[in-house]
């Protein structure tokens, strides 16, 4: 008598049993971001000082809004993992851009001019957002990061700790960018007038200026010697990233009624980097290669909140996240330029 396998052996399984559930919706952020890598390096995008991160979210936003409803259901698990994991690594790996030796070249008046700088744009951002322009606490809170600490890679990281709707998101990483890039223009036509020697005017730009790149831009059309010395003051700012999360996260414990504080560990990962940066020199290559990872990780996390992002949502919150911007944009010009007067 002849041998017959039972159904459960024979069957062949489908190609769509092998594949994670994860891994459509991911590909397709991963695609996004990719591109947004590819984009960036464009002579005209670089020339306005565009990041991966803005090209990501934008190119998101016009997957989700134009293909709408056609999309599959199957990506949402990929498109949160995006959100979650792979954000989390990206800024834990955005620690590779500081070392503490870069903290200590900025000196104690540079270190209190950018906690001032901080700590006074947090409060005022959330005050002025929820009190004049009758902003919801999300979006006055993510807005104020973005503006106080370093762009779009702060709304990011602030957005997995206290997790609001994907629009508010990228609202204030509209707000952010806009008024950063308003920035590459504006401060060289101002340095002559400010009566800042080069060094003091890359204090002032390390210290107001949005994002990373738009300070590289800003010192650039000054100075080597205003460059670098923007450049250290900016990234000592991206460190108080870390205490800001730890607040963040104690405050959404006590709010939501939790026992144990909400610890962000990604932000403990990224001052362990900044540690190992300091103590190991990374080599030339393998630095690079992981800094372009890192850019990817972030513009793959910027393109899945993207593409959740509708334009509907955008249209409901109205101008007043913009406002609060501009506010916060005309605080850090005004404001830091009287510090850096007063304190360097």
């Amino acid at each position: 008598m002849a041998y017959v396998a039972p159904e459960s052996q024979t069957k062949i399984r489908p190609l769509n049993a092998w594949v994670p559930g994860w891994a459509p919706g991911l590909a397709l952020a991963v695609s996004v971001g990719l591109l947004a890598l590819a984009a960036a390096q464009l002579p005209l995008l670089q020339r306005w000082q565009l990041s991966a991160l803005t090209v990501a979210i934008v190119l998101g936003m016009l997957i989700g809004n134009l293909a709408g409803a056609r999309l599959p259901a199957g990506i949402a698990p990929g498109i949160g993992l995006a959100q979650r994991q792979l954000l989390r690594a990206g800024v834990v790996l955005y620690g590779l851009r500081l070392s503490f030796q870069d903290v200590a070249a900025v000196g104690v008046h540079g270190l209190l001019i950018d906690l001032i700088v901080v700590v006074s744009t947090l409060g005022l951002g959330t005050w002025v957002g929820r009190r004049w322009f009758g902003l919801d606490r999300d979006t006055a809170l993510l807005t104020a990061a973005g503006s106080a600490i370093c762009g779009a890679a702060a709304v990011l990281a602030v957005e997995r700790v206290i997790r609001p709707e994907p629009s508010k998101v990228a609202i204030a990483v509209a707000s952010v960018v806009l008024f950063g890039t308003l920035n590459i223009f504006l401060y060289p036509q101002l340095y002559p007038h400010l009566g800042l020697d080069p060094a003091a005017f890359g204090l002032y730009a390390g210290a107001t200026v949005h994002e990373v790149a738009q300070v590289v831009a800003v010192g650039s059309a000054i100075s080597p010697e205003t460059a670098d010395a923007a450049v250290v003051v900016k990234l000592t700012r991206v460190l108080m990233l870390v205490p800001v999360l730890l607040v963040l996260g104690w405050r959404e414990a006590r709010n939501g009624g939790q026992r144990a504080m909400v610890v962000p560990w990604f932000a403990i990962g990224f001052l362990g980097v900044v540690a190992l940066n300091s103590m190991v020199t990374v080599p030339a290559a393998m630095r690079s290669a992981l800094l372009t990872l890192d850019t990817l990780l972030l513009a793959t996390a910027m393109a899945a909140l993207g593409i959740e992002t509708r334009v509907s949502k955008l249209r409901a919150l109205g101008p007043r996240p913009l406002l609060l911007a501009a506010a916060l944009f005309g605080w850090l010009s005004i404001g830091g330029y009287v510090l850096v007067r007063w304190l360097a």
